[in-house]
């Protein structure tokens, strides 16, 4: 039982940090710079990932052994165009300024590099119970990066917090982080910051950091998350 719950509580942190999609494999980064402008956007678009990557997954997993090999990807698609259909239905229905604001970026989920390459590379192969832990990891570790950026552009680029004003009026917004490249400069910010959280973890605990380092330790690591 030991075992079991470390290996849940690996696969979930993996997503978070150590193998972060956004920081560590560097995939579904249209979406996640164009929504960043408001935190509102960045909350609703990591969330709604969230749903589709785990009812994705986990469907997936369940079936896996029944799924025919020369189809797999066109059914993979149609589960995961189902879940999508399903999470942008809820938004117009109970959010539709949200869903507004987001526009095509919610349809666009169904073929979103995160989604596909977690029911290809992982759901597909593995039980339900770690899939589960899969898609919580890598859809938080989704939503943070994305509300984290979205809190710095809307801060300093609007002056508001949620489409509140929280700095004084005489502050003049920085234009710039609304911008894209304000929103590939913040991203670099949030990379540097995921690298030293890694290296923090990744320390070695024999207590020789020279030594762990002199054997490569430290670069297998980030090359693996990378």
């Amino acid at each position: 039982m030991t075992k079991e719950s470390g290996r849940f509580a690996r696969l979930f942190t993996n997503g978070i940090i150590r193998e972060n999609p956004l920081l560590g494999l560097m995939i579904g980064l249209c979406s996640a710079l164009a929504v960043t402008t408001e935190v509102k956007n960045g909350i609703g678009m990591g969330l709604s990932m969230t749903f589709v990557l785990l009812m994705s997954e986990l469907v997936i997993s369940l079936f896996r052994r029944i799924i025919p090999e020369s189809v797999r990807i066109p059914i993979f698609i149609i589960i995961i165009a189902a879940f999508t259909t399903v999470i942008d239905y809820i938004l117009k229905a109970f959010f539709p300024d949200l869903s507004k604001a987001m526009g095509v970026f919610i349809q666009l989920i169904v073929v979103n590099c995160i989604i596909m390459g977690r029911v290809e590379g992982f759901a597909s192969k593995r039980p339900a119970g770690d899939v589960v832990f899969d898609a919580l990891g890598m859809g938080l570790g989704y939503t943070w990066v994305l509300t984290g950026i979205a809190v710095v552009r809307e801060l300093l680029g609007s002056g508001t917090l949620l489409g509140f004003p929280v700095l004084p009026p005489s502050y003049e917004p920085i234009i710039f982080f609304v911008l894209p490249p304000g929103g590939f400069f913040v991203f670099a910010l949030f990379i540097s910051l995921n690298l030293f959280l890694k290296s923090r973890l990744n320390s070695p605990a024999r207590g020789d950091t020279a030594s762990a380092d002199a054997a490569g330790h430290g670069g297998q690591c980030h090359g693996g998350a990378a």
